[in-house]
């Protein structure tokens, strides 16, 4: 390639220190909303994690029980366990990977369909984008209005929205072997109710925590505003039928 062993010392050390220095930035500026060890827990993945995960998403009825697990941390705080060690806890790895795999087959889509254009990567990426960040503000829109405190973060709910393309990826992909819309309609459909299901068994906990609260705390929700919320974690998951609907049309 040309280069000598100086240089090639120059360069690892020059991107060391713009590593370095993004993380800084990140730290500095999002630290607040987004910290560094959020996000390391949850990459915090294994690969028998995300085989187990694919298939909960894709079979979700066949999954029980979907309470979180806890665990004490070094300063005897109590904290969720990471995705590696409970199913049930969300990640960031497979919603950032189906992301990408997104741009990439919608893309290619384009291209077999004699569409292709650079700037579909863009428009697509916009595209995914738009939905996460919208669908992330309805959620967090409705828990502040209906004043829900629960322990989940901005991060997971981000996760959770994020899980909505390993559905819409099956769409796509049963799209290239051409099937016939009948078909294909009936896999989209399947996909959205696995993800529909998924949402409301998950966000169960988020929308709906005392549900799980011990004894003491029972009765701090009136009925009409635990039926309230139930109708919002009903609306939560139909609403997927948009996202998704939108997103499978490249």
């Amino acid at each position: 390639w040309g280069f000598d062993g100086a240089t090639a010392q120059f360069g690892m050390q020059l991107g060391q220190n713009a590593v370095h220095a993004g993380q800084e930035y990140v730290q500095k500026n999002f630290g607040g909303l987004v910290p560094l060890t959020a996000l390391k827990h949850h990459f915090n993945v294994s690969n028998s994690y995300v085989i187990r995960k694919l298939s909960l998403l894709l079979f979700p009825w066949r999954h029980r029980p979907w309470s979180r697990k806890m665990r004490r941390a070094d300063q005897g705080a109590v904290e969720f366990q990471p995705p590696r060690e409970d199913l049930n806890s969300p990640d960031l790895y497979i919603p950032t990977m189906a992301f990408v795999t997104y741009i990439l087959l919608a893309t290619l889509q384009s291209g077999l369909q004699s569409r292709f254009n650079p700037d579909i990567f863009g428009l697509s990426a916009s595209k995914a984008l738009i939905v996460v960040l919208f669908d992330f503000c309805f959620l967090k829109g409705g828990c502040y209005v209906l004043n829900i405190q629960s322990a989940s973060s901005v991060v997971d709910l981000l996760a959770y929205g994020g899980y909505k393309f390993v559905g819409v990826i099956m769409a796509l992909l049963v799209g290239f072997l051409h099937p016939g819309r009948t078909l294909w309609t009936a896999v989209f459909f399947y996909a959205f109710f696995a993800n529909a299901f998924f949402l409301l068994r998950s966000l169960r906990s988020v929308v709906l925590p005392d549900a799980a609260a011990p004894p003491a705390a029972v009765g701090t929700v009136s009925h009409a505003q635990r039926s309230r919320r139930i109708s919002f974690l009903f609306l939560v998951a139909v609403s997927q039928v948009l996202y998704m609907g939108w997103l499978v049309r490249v």
